[in-house]
């Protein structure tokens, strides 16, 4: 088929906007070809610093279409006809009378002549452009109010290796000129100018001529594989940074790798501290010995093949780095003139949340919970305060005012050099893990406490006024703070009832307590629970409504572990059946679903969930015309031997699961219902529920009613999916 060739040559384009935009470009021109009756072939982008390119097979036109239309009844006049006419676009006389089930009705058959591709491809292609959906975009020159992402410079439409015939003016706005062309451009230093193409692998190889990769992969293969080269040369190793290597890709269109040299007066600076200026100030790439310590060395990519061998780049770098460390050496030195804990006072005036109040408020609230939680997570209650109370101290100080990327790292630093505790210092620093998924969790108890403390701090105050993550929108990163309190319980290991931690954290705020209560702190959480049907645990010792916020954010957290378990390929329907009976400690919960699970891919699981769905089902169809049905029975009542058996064998099942769960015996539990699976069987095989006698009927209900309680002691089997 012949092919189309699109290249959009723009000025530069930002790096973190590129991937998205060949993404947006290859899905609306897919969606349009689709549209236009044109299905493409090995349809694929390309992306770089300057230019988008699309390439793809099509047809060589389109098809012929004929479409039937059935319309009003044969004689309708008025808007009927009328509206049918104006669908159609045909005139009345165009339509044919036929009978359906002895009844007229007007039919259209509309018939499209097929459209050569060129003609279609210079329709779609403008009306694409026009509505492209950049994150940010600018108007230029006065003349269009077209916009992109930058100013666009030339547009290369080929297909067939002809000049697909198409401008971007609309009426009086002329769209700058711009018009498709077979031209495109090399690199702007080392091969300026126009080059003339005739299909992708002309294009290619003409570009490759010119000092232009066009592949990204390629290019971020070649920063990648030449940085590292350089520095095994050296005795070391890169400091891995994908996300670096794919930006770095998307500046320069001619990677070429050098290595430059530290100065050796700032290599006392702590490693996190070059690498992020490096990181975030100039894009260099960090590198670090063998043994982990810092090299005096970084990458840096130059977007030329200088004649020199990239020397003057490498010396023009250097002193621009010099310049950074010297910046970061000062604010490290004025900080380190004053204790860590001296910062603290600033904290009152920076606001945390207009209405959850400043950061020093939050201090005393993250020290009270961390001393709360330590017994309960293994921890000492003094370090675990103290490390709280210094975690945020740091957002104070000069340095990780100019890098926040640094916050918790700085003040381990700081707190290691004011002679406090080491396990106090790691949790500063490790306190806000994970970061993400790849992200490893704090595993110190200490540390574990004071991160633990920060995230259930932060959703239970953000949950209490109503500041939840609603669609797409997290802007306070709660959806990832519940991750990680998730991740530091199912990775530790820790036993915790989330649902007091919940309850604690609310009350540390002074919104919640004492004189200083606001009524409406937390209530829309909680509202939402009771109307829900929702009803506290009796054993309880929170008020109802606080322990309805709980239950509510344990929902929230519920909600995220199954999106968790789901990307793990785990089953997520098997812990919704297992959390419907209650319980806030989570790896009690995940202990009890994996051995659920367990069975239920066992016969007897298969076979017993099978019958407790059609216990439910026929109580449900019995319930509306008679019911409720408890689940009691009147042994006198039993005829048959498997009445009698079933019920025997729940008497002996029930109480021996209710010991082993309360045991935390799971799979002692799983193996007491496989005991009730035969004399299940055997009731549904040989016992007719809807026994003509009412009460051998209802006592029989009743029966089942015993059954699905007996199965519900250990799960909401109606929950389980499959």
């Amino acid at each position: 088929m012949p092919e189309l060739l699109l290249e959009l040559f723009s000025e530069e384009i930002p790096a973190r906007m590129q991937a998205r935009a060949a993404e947006d470009l290859a899905r609306l021109m897919g969606e349009a070809l689709k549209g236009a009756g044109l299905p493409a072939e090995g349809l694929r982008t390309l992306y770089g610093p300057r230019r988008l390119t699309l390439v793809a097979e099509l047809p060589a036109g389109t098809a012929a279409v004929e479409e039937e239309r059935r319309g009003p009844r044969a004689g309708a006049a008025g808007p009927a006809l009328e509206g049918f006419l104006r669908a159609t676009g045909l005139r009345q006389d165009q339509l044919e009378t036929r009978e359906v089930k002895g009844a007229a009705y007007l039919y259209a058959v509309i018939r499209r002549p097929g459209r050569p591709t060129q003609e279609v491809l210079a329709e779609i292609i403008p009306a694409l452009l026009r509505r492209f959906p950049w994150p940010k975009s600018m108007r230029w020159g006065g003349s269009s109010d077209f916009i992109w992402v930058r100013p666009l410079k030339r547009i290369l439409c080929l297909f067939g290796g002809a000049v697909v015939p198409f401008t971007l003016a609309q009426g009086e706005d002329d769209g700058h000129g711009l018009a498709a062309s077979d031209r495109t451009e090399g690199h702007r230093i080392l091969s300026p100018g126009e080059v003339q193409v005739v299909d992708f692998s002309d294009y290619a190889t003409k570009l490759a001529a010119r000092y232009v990769v066009i592949d990204p992969a390629e290019r971020a293969a070649r920063v990648r594989d030449g940085i590292a080269a350089l520095a095994a040369a050296q005795g070391v190793e890169v400091v891995p940074d994908e996300g670096l290597v794919a930006e770095v890709a998307g500046l320069v269109e001619w990677p070429v790798p050098l290595l430059g040299r530290i100065d050796e007066a700032f290599m006392d600076l702590p490693a996190e501290l070059m690498r992020t200026t490096m990181r975030v100030n100039q894009r260099y790439f960090a590198l670090r010995r063998p043994d982990g310590a810092a090299a005096p060395f970084f990458g840096v990519v130059s977007n030329i093949a200088a004649h020199d061998g990239g020397l003057a780049v490498v010396g023009g770098n250097e002193r621009v780095l010099r310049a950074r460390l010297s910046d970061a050496r000062f604010f490290w030195d004025l900080d380190r003139r004053q204790a860590l804990e001296s910062y603290l006072p600033k904290l009152d005036s920076v606001v945390f949340h207009a209405k959850l109040g400043t950061q020093g408020q939050r201090v005393a609230r993250l020290a009270r919970l961390a001393e709360w939680l330590a017994p309960r997570l293994g921890a000492e209650p003094a370090p675990a305060a103290r490390a709280a109370r210094l975690a945020k101290a740091d957002l104070a100080t000069g340095l990780v005012g100019e890098f926040p990327e640094l916050q918790g790292i700085i003040g381990r630093y700081y707190a290691l050099k004011d002679g406090e505790e080491a396990r106090v210092a790691e949790a500063i620093a490790a306190h806000y893990r994970p970061l993400g998924p790849g992200d490893s969790v704090p595993a110190e108890p200490v540390a574990i406490t004071v991160a633990l403390a920060d995230k259930l701090d932060q959703l239970a105050g953000f949950f209490a006024v109503d500041e939840r993550p609603t669609g797409s929108g997290d802007p306070y990163a709660l959806r990832r703070a519940a991750l990680g309190v998730l991740r530091i319980l199912r990775e530790n290991g820790l036993r915790l009832d989330l649902a007091d931690a919940i309850a604690e954290a609310f009350f540390g705020y002074p919104q919640a307590v004492g004189a200083t209560a606001e009524p409406e702190f937390g209530m829309a959480v909680a509202q939402e629970m009771m109307t829900s049907g929702w009803r506290p645990d009796p054993a309880s010792d929170h008020p109802p409504m606080v322990a309805a916020f709980a239950a509510g954010l344990l929902g929230f957290l519920a909600d995220r572990l199954r999106v968790q378990l789901r990307a793990e390929g785990e089953r997520h329907d098997v812990l919704a059946a297992v959390a419907a009976q209650g319980g806030a400690d989570l790896v009690r919960l995940l202990a009890r679903a994996a051995a659920l699970r367990a069975f239920l891919e066992g016969e007897d699981g298969a076979n017993l969930l099978a019958a407790s769905r059609r216990a439910a089902n026929i109580l449900r169809i019995e319930d509306r015309k008679d019911g409720p049905h408890r689940p009691e029975t009147d042994p006198a009542l039993f005829v048959a031997e498997e009445e009698r058996a079933l019920s025997a064998a729940l008497d002996a099942a029930l109480p021996a699961v209710l010991a082993a769960l309360e045991a935390e015996r799971d799979t002692e539990a799983m193996a007491a219902l496989a005991r009730l699976r035969a004399p299940v069987d055997a009731f549904f095989d040989r016992v007719v529920v809807n026994d003509p006698d009412p009460a051998r009927r209802r006592n029989r209900l009743g029966l089942l009613a015993r059954l699905v309680a007996a199965l519900e002691r250990v799960a909401d089997f109606s929950k389980i999916e499959g």
